[in-house]
């Protein structure tokens, strides 16, 4: 799926990216998204009444002015983990998985410099997928969307963000979201980065799963010419 990557000792990305950048066509409605939630049992999974969700929805609106993409509906990881949101994707039929290698996918959690807020539901303004940052290195395009006061999706946001619009993922061009990152027993962080995108259906994925929407993980210092890095302007707990 990838080129040869280039050396990864540089601080600055200069590889340009391959192909032209497809546009991820609009968000549907927050009251729509929180239909599809309900239709997908997302709300059993966090504990939520329906009633709740649809009622956040209602009350958060779509702020008019935001940036081109819409707004998305998203469920705090502590009520909703990436394990029990990942089966719910689906791809030419096929549910998502997470790679084997990753069984501590929940144990992944926010970075500290990544501002969720706390209550159940949030939503998210501005979603990029970031294709202009392909061929970069999660270590180079943190601080670059810091920098551009983005902040980068956490992974559960990524599946969300998928749920509700299944053509932000496609070939070629998927995504990281490397807000979320875990913690080894030290403080340090684990080397891996978590990232969505489509399975080849080769090794441990298993030929049944070629096509199908992945989970998995890159090394941090790595690039990928087929990665992009989910960025938002930002969060809100739905008071606008």
């Amino acid at each position: 799926m990838g080129a040869t990557l280039p050396d990864t000792t540089s601080t600055t990305s200069t590889t340009s990216v391959p192909s032209a950048v497809t546009a991820v066509p609009a968000l549907p409605a927050l009251s729509t998204q929180a239909e599809r939630l309900i239709e997908l049992g997302v709300h059993e999974i966090a504990g939520l009444p329906a009633a709740e969700l649809r009622a956040f929805a209602d009350a958060a609106g779509d702020p008019a002015g935001d940036e081109d993409g819409g707004v998305l509906l998203a469920v705090h990881p502590d009520r909703a983990p990436a394990s029990a949101l990942a089966p719910l994707l689906r791809r030419d039929g096929k549910p998502g998985f997470v790679v084997t290698d990753m069984p501590d996918v929940d144990e992944f959690a926010p970075l500290e410099s990544v501002a969720v807020p706390d209550s159940p539901l949030h939503v998210l303004t501005g979603v990029d997928r970031g294709d202009r940052m392909a061929n970069w290195s999660p270590d180079e395009a943190l601080p670059a969307l810091t920098a551009e006061a983005r902040t980068p999706l956490l992974l559960t946001e990524g599946i969300h963000w998928v749920l509700q619009q299944p053509a932000a993922l496609e070939r070629n061009r998927c995504f990281m979201t490397i807000g979320s990152r875990l913690r080894k027993p030290d403080g340090t962080l684990d080397s891996r980065t978590p990232a969505l995108w489509i399975s080849n259906g080769t090794g441990r994925d298993g030929r049944e799963r070629r096509n199908a929407p992945k989970v998995g993980w890159c090394w941090a210092g790595n690039r990928h010419t087929w990665l992009g890095f989910a960025s938002a302007t930002g969060r809100r707990p739905g008071t606008f």
